[in-house]
């Protein structure tokens, strides 16, 4: 593939610094990278927990607001970027790739497009109450601990949870979360497509990779390239996991044959 610049897109509930190593690691591999954060989060994680939960223009923050927003950064490249996104990051990577506005596209353990009901247990008790279903959506919502250690870093030792809670958690729109069961979230999936690479974890709580499978298998069969892979042992914080490198270079090798 000739395109050599990278758009990262970061999922919810966390900051967009926690791409700064695959931003690194691309870029020794001669990528030019960026990761944008989202409208309203521009800022570290701790300044971003300081106004929770009555940060409001993140709060009034929609999930179509948030696609134009990457739609517009990705259509501002002389040519057509690679975007690579995570959980909710991937969702939207999908959407760029159906429309079109990208070379190729990477979706990480991505949330599922509009038609795939997400009934996985998991997956609802990791992230039923950032629906803030009986909340005011005018506050935003912030993860705790005890659901970041369920949701995102299970099976990683205590400290690690800890300090990747600090370093990476971020307040959330609740608006944004909604989003994703509606029109807002929909694809084509008989639509030919530029490449895309769909990724899941085996321990991943939140994004199961059953859902993952049910989301790459929703596609039509076409011409389009369309590749899944399970890896072994990664939880949701799979960016951020010692294993990163491994997921990156595998990511960097499918897109050299494409």
């Amino acid at each position: 593939m000739n395109a050599k610049n990278v758009v990262f897109i970061t999922g919810a509930f966390v900051t967009n610094l926690g791409w700064k190593d695959w931003q690194n690691y691309f870029e020794s591999k001669g990528y030019t990278t960026s990761a944008p954060p989202w409208p309203f989060k521009n800022g570290t994680p701790q300044e971003l927990r300081d106004r929770q939960p009555n940060d409001t223009d993140l709060a009034a923050l929609t999930l179509t607001q948030l696609v134009d927003h990457y739609a517009g950064i990705v259509s501002s490249f002389p040519e057509k970027p690679i975007a690579i996104g995570h959980s909710l990051g991937g969702l939207v990577t999908q959407i760029l790739v159906n429309r079109d506005l990208v070379a190729a596209g990477i979706a990480i353990h991505p949330l599922p497009p509009q038609g795939i009901i997400p009934y996985e247990f998991s997956f609802l008790k990791g992230g039923w109450k950032s629906l803030g279903f009986f909340t005011s959506l005018k506050k935003t919502y912030l993860m705790s601990f005890k659901d970041w250690q369920y949701a995102f870093v299970n099976g990683m030792s205590l400290e690690d949870q800890k300090a990747a809670y600090e370093q990476n958690t971020i307040p959330e729109s609740k608006t944004v979360a909604r989003g994703g069961l509606t029109s807002a979230a929909k694809v084509d999936f008989a639509k030919p497509h530029p490449p895309l690479l769909i990724t899941a974890g085996s321990t991943d709580h939140i994004i199961p990779a059953h859902l993952n499978l049910r989301n790459y298998k929703k596609y039509k069969p076409s011409d389009s390239v369309l590749d899944y892979k399970v890896f072994e042992g990664r939880n949701h914080f799979v960016v951020g996991q010692p294993t990163w490198k491994e997921d990156a270079d595998y990511i960097l090798d499918w897109l050299d044959k494409q």
